[in-house]
Formats: structure tokens, C-alpha cells, sequence
């Protein structure tokens, strides 16, 4: 299991993922999630997956190779795409041509080749842009009136981006609010953990802001982790009873 969280506000782009693949009392292992694909003047592409690793490493190596795009018949690469757009074109047709190879070989047997991925960059200045990639091939892109997209264990932490994040949250403050929502999933689900990796875009940059791994010793995580447990707490002991849980108990048998 994993957890991958993109936020686009109007300030830029945080990506983050975890690094765990299995979990157990004596199974844990890490693999890392969040890569940068592509990174040259004026051009960053940069990737999060879940799902099946077979799918996604041999996806990500056919992307490194170049794709032939079935639209020009011509082999393309990371380096040469013009748009965000066509990048994610060309990782969907790599991913999708992975998991059909895979399929092909795996049919008999009962093997999980489902993958997905959040796609994100900038080229040329810019603003950045967010995919979500389907095995398929097909992909949605994020936008200002939802300005996140999740893969992997999502449930968890879907309700902290609902109600924290808009477009017109400094980016900043959605790092934050990312850390947060990886907080809500690691309680309730073991198979999500640290190491958690975080990269960023500025808009108007097409470049790195920002590439940071938070180990399992980390400070800043452990006081936010801490700190978000008592804010809850906190909350919902200043919020009166419901009216009916203090009435006397011959009066809710009536």
C-alpha cells in the first residue's frame, strides 16, 4: 500500500509521497515512490506511483528509452515533449503498453498489475500542471476547484484536503496541510509510512524548489504529528454535548 497526495494551489505545486510497499510485524520494507523524471533548463517532470512495482519500473524505464507515439509513429522522450500535456501522453502510453506486456505474461496466475501515477511539471516558465494516470493510458488533470489529486490509500486523508486546501492556499501551508493529511492515513494504516518524500515547483520556475526526504527521526514531523493529535482532542472537548446525551436515562427509554 502506499499514499500520494499532489497539490496545485496558484503559488505552485507540492508533490509527496511514501515510501513503504509492504507492512507487517516482521515485513516492512521501502521503496521510493516520488521521482524526478526529467530536469533541464527551463523543464521539470517529476512522477509519484502506487500500485503494482513490476508496472510502474518497467513503465518509467520504456519512458526513459523514448515512446513511440501511436499518433506520429515517432519515438519521443521527456526531454523533447513541448507541454505537460504531451508528457503525460507519452508516460500514459508507456504505462499502459507495460501493463498490457505484463498482462500478456501473468494472465494464468492471480498477479496484481494495476498501477497509477500522479504526473507534475513545468516547461518554459509555465505554470505547473498535475495528472492523475490510470493503467490504461487515460489520465485527468487536477484543477483550481479541487486543486489536489490522491492515489494509493486515500480515505484517510482525503478529509483534512477537503476541508483545509483551496487554489488560494500559500504553498507553503499546503506542505503542511500535505503532512497532515500523511499524519490522518499513517494512524489508521499501518501499510502507509515514513520515510516520506516531498518535492515542489514554484509557479513561473520551471525548476525544483524544493526536494526533501523526511526520515523517521524528524523533528518537524514528530512536533506536527503531536500537535495535530491535541488539536483534535482539544476540538472536540470544546464542543458541547448533544442535548440528548445528558438527559436522564428514564427519559431516553420514553
Amino acid at each position: 500500500m502506499t499514499y500520494c497526495i499532489g497539490i496545485l494551489v496558484r503559488e505552485g505545486l507540492v508533490l509527496m509521497a511514501d515510501t513503504r510497499t509492504n507492512a507487517g510485524v516482521d515485513n516492512i520494507s521501502t521503496y521510493r515512490k516520488l521521482r524526478v523524471m526529467e530536469h533541464g533548463p527551463e523543464r521539470v517532470i517529476m512522477c509519484a506511483s502506487a500500485g503494482s512495482l513490476s508496472v510502474t519500473q518497467s513503465a518509467l524505464s520504456r519512458v526513459a528509452l523514448g515512446v513511440v507515439m501511436p499518433d506520429t509513429g515517432e519515438k519521443e522522450t521527456l526531454a523533447d515533449v513541448p507541454t505537460v500535456f504531451r508528457a503525460a501522453q507519452l508516460v500514459g502510453q508507456a504505462l499502459s503498453d507495460a501493463k498490457a506486456e505484463i498482462d500478456r505474461v501473468v494472465k494464468d496466475d492471480d498477479v496484481y498489475t494495476d498501477a497509477t501515477l500522479l504526473l507534475a511539471g513545468s516547461i518554459g516558465g509555465r505554470r505547473p500542471r498535475l495528472f492523475q494516470i490510470y493503467g490504461a493510458g487515460n489520465f485527468i488533470e487536477c484543477q483550481a476547484d479541487t486543486p489536489f489529486l490522491q492515489i494509493g490509500e486515500t480515505k484517510y486523508g482525503k478529509p483534512v484536503l477537503d476541508r483545509m486546501v483551496t487554489y488560494e492556499t500559500p504553498m507553503a501551508e499546503a506542505l503542511k496541510i500535505a503532512l497532515i493529511s500523511f499524519s490522518a492515513t499513517m494512524r489508521s494504516n499501518l501499510a502507509v509510512g515514513l520515510p516520506v518524500d516531498i518535492a515542489s515547483i514554484r509557479s513561473g520556475v520551471s525548476d525544483l524548489e524544493l526536494i526533501h526526504r523526511i526520515e523517521v527521526d524528524d523533528e518537524y514531523y514528530s512536533e506536527l504529528n503531536n500537535r495535530w493529535s491535541n488539536a483534535l482532542r482539544a476540538a472536540a472537548a470544546a464542543i458541547p454535548l448533544p442535548q440528548y446525551a445528558s438527559q436522564p436515562e428514564q427519559e431516553l427509554r420514553s
